[in-house]
């Protein structure tokens, strides 16, 4: 677990002069005195965060926003969680390289290229099919 040692503006990642906030937990100041109350906060973060990650993972494969409700289950842990404030310093680096490399007239003028190929591979096998069997379903042809 977090203690007031771990994460302030002397560690490896994220002093005070990077622009980012300092490392370490962000719970009000009379909690962080009392050990035993930090320790329940603490616990409760952790606990809330799990359920949200959780309801997340199992959104997936199902109707929702999975990604985003994962996430936000890791924004609750890095209120307290110096770990969970690498990984979300991390992605947002990694999120926003990817979205400068997008951006990017050559990368974005290859993607516009590929997806029309691909769409033109489509059309053409979606004509062959129709052309083909006519507009009856994949499932409806044998009869």
């Amino acid at each position: 677990m977090n203690t007031e040692s771990n994460g302030g503006p002397g560690t490896a990642e994220g002093g005070a002069g990077s622009g980012e906030q300092p490392l370490g937990s962000r719970a009000p100041h009379f909690i962080k005195r009392s050990r035993p109350l930090h320790l329940s906060w603490q616990v409760g973060v952790f606990v809330v965060g799990l359920a949200v990650v959780v309801a997340g993972v199992i959104m997936l494969p199902l109707p929702g926003p999975g990604w985003l409700v994962i996430f936000a289950g890791m924004a609750i842990w890095a209120t307290e969680f110096v770990w969970a404030q690498l990984v979300l310093r991390w992605t947002k680096r990694k999120v926003t390289e990817a979205a400068q490399k997008a951006l990017d007239p050559k990368v974005r003028r290859r993607n516009i290229i590929l997806t029309v190929i691909g769409v033109v591979i489509i059309a053409a096998l979606l004509a062959v099919y129709v052309w083909k069997f006519g507009f009856a379903m994949p499932w409806n042809v044998g009869e």
